[in-house]
């Protein structure tokens, strides 16, 4: 079957469903008929601007409706589309435009404060939508030409999203239209999108979790409706406001509305499947939402920017009584995609039953777009024994992506088990991060709880455990993790009211981190 490009998607759903609403943002909303003419009208702008089609389109904007045509407008051009966080500092945002060799910026009001810092030193052209306007491409011009759409191959790039970097500097992964291709194609059927469905859109562009909802709801005819701040911060309401079937997120939103006491039972009929990734699910956190929209199924979904969105997707058993909680009392993940292989890998890279997660197949990246970067990301096998890529030589289908997560199967179900970055040494004894906070989830009074290691007063590390819910005693708390070895019990607890999280919604350790040290003093 030929590949589909991300713009194939949405032209063919234009194609087949025009008079469908195709967005809505706030109070505007567009038919697929008219998101395409938008669409094309703005494309005809980003060709004029440049006197060429542009090959990679930088998009600093956030949740607006002009930043989802030009998203489009850039697709429908060949362009690769890059998405630029207006929450960054204006240097990282400069840094990556630098970095992705952008030949087109779009900024409009909703680019943040560093857009003045960014438009001053930038030498990449800017396409200022700033202002309303931008609402003439709405509307029909006199004689617009429009350029004809320009078609891309498989292995050209969609999109590259900009990851955190462990050494500060953000990691460019690119995704080609072969990849996104092969997983619409796999979950719009796993998620049942279709025609009349209406889908939350919760994430920014610059978490590729939009890909998700955006094109499992434009590759069907559906309706994508996109959440502001304070829509992500009060889901039910949104929820019901935009009578929405479909429901994305992280976690954490639901722990969030649960302390705000806004999941009351049956508070969210319409919905028909929620899915949730990019951190551990809970049965609790299920049993709170499933209370709350008694007709919806619940997917617990996983997979890393370099897989392209997600290669995973349990849906949990209706029947609370059938539902796995595993060891570590997170739901599990499920299996990887069918089209995919992936191998557990132990230390010395050797195939195990609970190690580093490695993926290879249809979704897999074809590399860092600083080739520098994928020195040790990636390991092909010699016999029964692992071999890392040390960069030379070519990148091929053959090699397995790691992950970086570990993973055991229980249940007949992978299970994640958390980073291997957060497995730590406390005084020469190895600690994962996630045991610990799963023993303080075991509370029935404990909302969340993240661990997080501080560099105590004699130089090694401390143990600092956060947690959300009711405050505990210090004897309940001594129970709580009685069980572990010494070395793994936290040496402070903090209660908070809340847990701090990045832009894309997930817990922020390094604010979080930052925070205990300045309180300590």
């Amino acid at each position: 079957m030929q590949t589909r490009t991300l713009y194939d998607w949405f032209r063919t759903s234009a194609r087949l469903h025009p008079d469908n609403v195709a967005i809505e943002v706030t109070s505007d909303a567009l038919t697929y008929a008219e998101l395409r003419a938008a669409t094309q009208r703005l494309s005809a702008d980003m060709r004029r601007m440049l006197g060429r089609s542009p090959r990679r389109v930088g998009l600093l904007t956030s949740r607006s409706l002009v930043g989802y045509i030009a998203y489009l407008a850039a697709l429908r051009l060949g362009a690769t589309v890059v998405p630029l966080n207006p929450a960054n500092p204006a240097a990282r945002n400069l840094a990556i435009a630098d970095e992705a060799t952008l030949d087109l910026v779009v900024v409009d009001d909703s680019s943040g404060d560093g857009l003045a810092e960014f438009r001053a030193q930038t030498t990449v052209t800017l396409l200022d939508l700033t202002g309303e306007g931008w609402r003439g491409f709405l509307v029909p011009g006199e004689a617009t030409e429009v350029p004809p759409a320009v078609e891309r191959g498989r292995d050209d790039f969609a999109y590259i999203i900009f990851t955190s970097g462990t050494t500060g500097k953000p990691k460019g992964v690119p995704a080609t239209h072969a990849n996104v291709d092969s997983f619409l194609t796999e979950v719009i059927t796993r998620y049942r999108f279709r025609p009349g469905s209406r889908v939350s859109q919760t994430f920014e562009f610059c978490f590729d979790g939009s890909i998700l909802a955006m094109f499992g709801a434009w590759g069907t005819g559906a309706t994508l409706c996109v959440a502001q701040r304070g829509d992500v911060l009060t889901p039910v309401r949104f929820i019901n406001t935009k009578r929405l079937t479909h429901w994305l997120s992280v976690p954490s939103l639901i722990s969030f509305a649960k302390r705000l006491r806004a999941l009351a039972p049956d508070s969210m009929p319409t919905l028909r499947l929620s899915s949730f990734g990019g951190e551990p699910l809970t049965i609790k956190q299920v049993n709170d939402w499933t209370a709350a929209a008694p007709n919806t199924a619940v997917i617990n979904c996983y997979g890393p920017t370099e897989t392209t969105v997600i290669v995973t997707a349990y849906e949990v058993p209706a029947d609370p009584s059938a539902r796995i909680e595993s060891s570590n009392r997170s739901v599990p993940i499920g299996d990887i995609y069918p089209h995919l292989d992936y191998v557990l890998l132990d230390e010395e890279l050797r195939p195990c039953d609970d190690g580093e997660l490695c993926v290879r197949g249809k979704q897999r990246f074809p590399g860092y777009l600083d080739p520098t970067e994928n020195a040790g990301r990636f390991v092909s096998f010699d016999g029964n024994r692992g071999r890392l890529y040390d960069g030379t030589g070519p990148l091929t289908a053959q090699h397995w992506y790691r992950t970086g997560d570990r993973i055991r199967r229980e249940f007949g179900e992978l299970i994640h088990q958390g980073r291997i970055d957060h497995q730590v040494k406390v005084r020469g004894n190895r600690v994962e991060l996630a045991e610990i906070e799963a023993a303080m989830r075991a509370h029935a009074d404990v909302a969340e709880a993240v661990v997080l290691t501080v560099a105590g007063a004699d130089g090694e590390l401390d143990l600092h455990a956060v947690y959300t819910g009711a405050a505990l005693s210090d004897d309940d708390l001594t129970r709580l993790v009685g069980h572990l070895p010494s070395y793994m019990r936290p040496r402070v607890f903090h209660h908070r009211a809340e847990i701090p999280l990045t832009e894309v919604d997930k817990v922020d350790r390094k604010r979080l981190t930052s925070e205990l040290l300045a309180t300590r003093g």
